[in-house]
């Protein structure tokens, strides 16, 4: 009887036949249940990040594809107006940057109150989220307006700065609906609608690339206008896509009412978003600004080094977009795990997107590393007689770019966790300091006083990085390790 009885039942409920286990056997078994428990649990998290990160992912791409096409046919078109564009591209993803807090704000408080199923609060939030960034493409429309003045002041080429102010004073007019497309954007993503933000990011990219031959070189009987043309592009590129956010909400989400009396300003919600906005948008301008700052003194060195430049971030950020899509997914899953105060999953949701993004960058330093010429080369003519010099220079910078395609990943990751736990001031600091008392300083003295020049500028942009990465993963385990 003792040695049925130690069976432990050796038929279940549902007739199938279980072998007696032994004591001794019995914790190996138990660890071994656990281990297969986890590893189901991570991969089921692997899962739900790529069913909403890879649309996140093409979006992303989509969207930056736009800026990258610009790039690709002003460089067809000539070598001095890719400087320029590439100079004013800058001001502009800069005042883009500083203002689009409100929007990355929406994405972990959409997140949290959907979680917790208060879909009135998500509403709120993603109409002042609206509000605040009209207020702000506003105000900054002033200054892109009179740019040149500006980028002269910070010892620009003046041809190049007054090529910048051009397209500046049309692409300035395109911040206001690619604030709003980027404050819908996060509000769908937070919902995990994100296969509709990658289809219209997809009609964008396509319609952007049709307008941009027709007016950058005059075909199809328009007039060319170049630089302008690309300007022009951009612009009703962001309101296609504006367009293409308002009309699906209003199609599948009517009960939400988003649009309906939206002249009623509401005060609490307006100061919620704000107070989470303004440190993303500080820390964000602070990365862009580093990025910036080094195309600033790309041009003090001369046009060349700045066109090159201006190529080798084009291929920078489009690797850079995949992380930030898959980091925008893994805000969502945090953020509602932070509802929920499941820290576990925080912290599995980390290992996962961490995992992910490093396969990413993995892909990306492999083709940097193998294809340098064969990338750069794309963005320009063959027969133009400064490609040789240009393609020099762009394929050292490309190889340096491969060195913190790791820690790019890192940073933007867990930025986009401690988003989704809400917190977002200690990022600012943590930004500030990495990039601009230590990253941007080491740019300046190894590109000037130890003569590396373009190569030294770099340099100074994978420390920056590096550190940010290593600082802000320190304070995400110092909140996420709650519970463990």
């Amino acid at each position: 009887m003792a040695e049925v009885a130690g069976q432990e039942k050796a038929w279940s409920a549902g007739g199938t036949y279980s072998l007696p286990i032994s004591p001794l056997v019995r914790p190996l078994a138990s660890a071994y249940e656990k281990d297969m428990k986890k590893t189901s649990m991570i991969i089921l998290e692997a899962r739900s990040l790529l069913i909403l990160g890879l649309p996140l992912v093409g979006s992303q791409v989509a969207q930056f594809a736009v800026h990258t096409t610009d790039t690709l046919m002003l460089g067809w078109y000539s070598v001095l107006a890719l400087a320029q564009v590439t100079l004013g591209a800058q001001v502009c993803f800069i005042a883009f940057i500083a203002t689009s807090g409100f929007a990355f704000a929406i994405l972990p408080m959409v997140a949290k109150s959907m979680a917790e199923d208060d879909s009135q609060s998500a509403r709120r939030a993603t109409r002042m989220g609206l509000w605040v960034s009209t207020l702000a493409a506003a105000l900054l429309l002033l200054p892109m307006w009179y740019a040149r003045p500006l980028l002269e002041a910070m010892g620009q080429d003046p041809t190049v700065a007054q090529g910048a102010q051009d397209y500046l004073r049309i692409a300035g007019f395109g911040l206001w609906p690619a604030l709003w497309g980027l404050v819908l954007r996060s509000y769908l993503s937070a919902l995990e609608h994100a296969g509709i933000v990658l289809w219209v990011s997809l009609f964008v990219l396509m319609a952007n690339a049709l307008i941009n031959y027709a007016l950058i070189f005059g075909n199809w009987g328009l007039p060319e206008l170049g630089l302008q043309g690309a300007a022009i592009a951009s612009v009703m590129a962001q309101t296609l896509a504006l367009l293409g956010f308002v009309v699906y909400i209003q199609f599948y989400f009517p009960e939400q009412q988003m649009f309906a009396r939206f002249w009623r300003f509401d005060g609490s919600a307006a100061l919620a978003v704000t107070r989470l906005a303004v440190p993303i948008s500080a820390t964000a301008l602070a990365e862009s600004g580093l990025f910036a700052a080094s195309a600033f003194m790309m041009g003090w060195l001369g046009h060349l080094e700045l066109a090159a430049h201006g190529i080798v971030l084009q291929l920078v950020a489009l690797s850079f977009m995949v992380h930030m899509g898959l980091s925008q997914a893994g805000t969502v899953r945090a953020g509602k795990a932070f509802a929920r105060q499941d820290w576990p999953s925080v912290r599995r949701t980390a290992c996962v997107t961490m995992g992910l993004s490093s396969v990413a960058a993995i892909v990306a330093i492999f083709f940097f590393l193998m294809t340098p010429q064969l990338l750069i080369s794309a963005f320009l003519d063959p027969k133009d007689p400064l490609t040789a010099e240009i393609l020099r220079i762009g394929t050292l910078l490309l190889i340096l770019a491969a060195l913190f395609q790791f820690v790019d990943a890192a940073q933007v990751v867990a930025l986009s966790l401690l988003r989704g736990l809400q917190d977002t001031k200690v990022p600012m600091w943590i930004a500030a300091i990495s990039y601009w008392l230590i990253g941007l300083p080491i740019s300046y003295i190894l590109g000037f006083w130890f003569g590396f020049q373009e190569a030294g500028i770099w340099m100074g942009l994978v420390v920056g990085l590096g550190l940010a990465a290593l600082l802000l993963w320190l304070r995400f385990y110092q909140l996420a390790g709650r519970g463990a």
